[in-house]
């Protein structure tokens, strides 16, 4: 596939440029945005297409789930099959922001996005690129990190291109994003874990979780 490139104000996002981004996922189509947590693909959770695309895209092993990005808790209580209270002290706490929640999947999901775990990992940006395209589709969306497994994250639209033109359809260039990408937490057993390093501290997680 012929890889597109169209640049963005990530501080004032102009919609006729969303707008083509999600015409495009309403397609099934694959997208590189950039958001709080460096950049990431977008495609529609419920395209069964788009899902593989995206495996494709980064050559992904099928058993691990695809982070979905939410507009707000509402959407979360949609996607999950249930949620505890320390879903709801994070989200409050952090949300919007760089933390992936990871939650029971409700049976809507299709089980391909979860890796057949059953479990989905949640996330509300704080990006207005990304808040403004969940908001504009009314839909969550997949958004995984906007790589080649195995390879650093990509922090400018540029770099995106060069390491997915080919693999993706459309990259939507914001320049560079800093930070230090997401942190990932789950949440579904006895005792919760940090799965993967990021912006914000596990001590933060631990202070937010600990016992009144």
């Amino acid at each position: 596939m012929a890889t597109d490139l169209i640049e963005i104000n990530p501080e004032d996002p102009q919609p006729a440029v969303l707008e083509r981004a999600a015409a495009a996922i309403r397609r099934g189509l694959v997208v590189a945005i950039p958001t709080d947590a460096l950049y990431t693909l977008v495609a529609d959770p419920f395209n069964l297409r788009a899902v593989t695309q995206v495996f494709t895209a980064k050559g992904r092993e099928p058993h691990r789930s695809l982070p979905i990005l939410v507009r707000d808790i509402l959407m979360a209580e949609e996607l999950a099959s249930e949620l505890n209270n320390r879903f709801f002290i994070l989200a409050r706490r952090f949300w919007p922001g760089p933390l992936t929640i990871i939650v029971p999947a409700s049976a809507k999901v299709p089980l391909k996005v979860t890796g057949n775990t059953g479990r989905l990992a949640l996330r509300q940006a704080s990006s207005r690129v990304a808040t403004e395209l969940v908001d504009l589709l009314g839909a969550p969306l997949i958004s995984t990190s906007a790589n080649i497994s195995g390879h650093p994250t990509c922090r400018s639209g540029i770099e995106v291109f060069g390491m997915m033109d080919g693999r993706v359809d459309l990259v939507v260039d914001g320049g560079a994003c800093s930070g230090a990408g997401a942190t990932t937490v789950d949440i579904t057993e006895p005792y919760w874990r940090l799965i993967k390093s990021g912006a914000i501290e596990e001590k933060e997680i631990a202070d937010c979780l600990k016992p009144s």
